[in-house]
């Protein structure tokens, strides 16, 4: 079982979750530490591997993809594990795949893509999962809205 996080740290992962290219002087402002405490505690969380990295948030719809979709995917039966394997490696290299996950229940990957519009949710999923043999079913969901960790916890 993991450990209990000291408060400061949890305010740390919160504060970096918010905004990650604060600075350590701000970081340190906002933990009422000084910055060497600040700096010395957000290095350990790095090399904990509890801090994996530090993201920008992109706003695909700036870059003229303003219409996401999670696809839920599920494999045919039979040598799964080459199916997956090669599913998830050629998948996850797409220019219009944000993320992928492989999970459990009804489906076996769920597929979140952001392109510019229905035309190229029907060529992805057409071109690239329904032609793939090891694929026996596809399901498309449009994301309305999008909310990262943060932000979504003002909406509850």
């Amino acid at each position: 079982m993991p450990e209990q996080l000291p408060r400061l740290d949890e305010r740390i992962i919160e504060l970096l979750s918010a905004d990650a290219r604060m600075t350590n002087a701000a970081l340190a402002a906002a933990l009422g530490v000084a910055p060497s405490t600040a700096h010395a505690r957000t290095r350990t969380l790095v090399d904990r591997g509890i801090l994996s990295g530090f993201h920008a948030a992109v706003d695909q719809g700036a870059l003229g993809r303003g219409l996401q979709a999670m696809i839920g995917v599920t494999l045919r039966p039979g040598q799964r594990q080459e199916s997956i394997r090669a599913f998830a490696q050629d998948i996850r290299v797409h220019p219009d795949v944000i993320q992928l996950f492989f999970v459990g229940g009804v489906d076996d990957f769920l597929v979140h893509i952001a392109v510019d519009g229905s035309s190229a949710v029907r060529r992805f999923v057409v071109d690239h999962l329904s032609s793939r043999h090891s694929v026996a079913s596809t399901r498309t969901s449009i994301i309305f809205e999008y909310h990262r960790n943060a932000v979504a916890s003002d909406f509850v």
